[in-house]
């Protein structure tokens, strides 16, 4: 084969995850529904769906209800081409019935399905992605629940929250984070989180809490620093 190839079957759950990998990943969906953002663009693979996603891009994924992919990890450069479009919600004719034969010869053990599946499979594709063949890059990104990220912020004001921190909680890189907050939010990531805390602690005066005691459930370094953040809010 000339490159280290790995063919699996890979159930998904609902527990989200992150990472990226020095060589190709095709994943070819087989049940349910995977959903993952790859830098900064969504794609959901369905039954009958699959994308490539490129040596070093790294991908959040979750599978609410379960999902089952036919995964294959590549270092193999005839990946290359397929990757062009980086996702396609939409398998080549040939690839699902292979995919799905696949599957089936892994989970019976049969060896030439290892030995001669990854290559089948990048020959499938590439007939597939002929110029005939629409692929495209979904522009799709998973949903940020913001107002759960809201009451998840309002607990941790004890500590100095960053944008690493707040784009771990939502499963996302700094970068991607800080991108989806200023085309969601209109505003940069820290501006966001200075206006929650900020908002927090109005809702705490509004009860009538002394400024002493909001400053330090809300995490300003003193009384006066809370004053001075609420007085620059009027002027604005």
């Amino acid at each position: 084969m000339g490159a280290a190839e790995s063919l699996s079957l890979r159930r998904y759950g609902a527990s989200p995850g992150s990472h990226s990998h020095d060589h190709f990943q095709i994943l070819l969906g087989l049940s349910g529904a995977l959903d993952l953002e790859v830098a900064g663009h969504g794609v959901r693979v369905a039954p009958g769906g699959g994308c490539v996603i490129s040596p070093g891009d790294r991908h959040d994924f979750e599978s609410s209800r379960g999902s089952v992919c036919l995964v294959l990890d590549s270092a193999h450069p005839g990946w290359a081409q397929c990757a062009s479009a980086q996702l396609t919600t939409a398998l080549p004719t040939d690839a699902l019935p292979l995919a799905h034969y696949l599957a089936s010869a892994l989970q019976q053990g049969r060896p030439l399905a290892q030995t001669h599946g990854p290559a089948l499979l990048l020959e499938a594709w590439l007939a597939g992605s002929a110029p005939h063949t629409s692929l495209h890059r979904s522009t799709r990104q998973r949903t940020i629940d913001w107002p759960a990220l809201q009451r998840w912020a309002a607990l941790q004001w004890h500590r100095e929250l960053s944008v690493a921190d707040l784009a771990a909680q939502v499963h996302l890189s700094p970068s991607q984070f800080a991108t989806r907050c200023r085309e969601d939010q209109g505003m940069g990531a820290m501006a966001w989180l200075r206006g929650q805390r900020l908002a927090h602690a109005r809702l705490l005066r509004g009860t009538g809490m002394a400024v002493a005691e909001v400053a330090r459930r809300t995490g300003y370094r003193s009384p006066s620093a809370l004053t001075a953040a609420l007085r620059r809010a009027e002027d604005h």
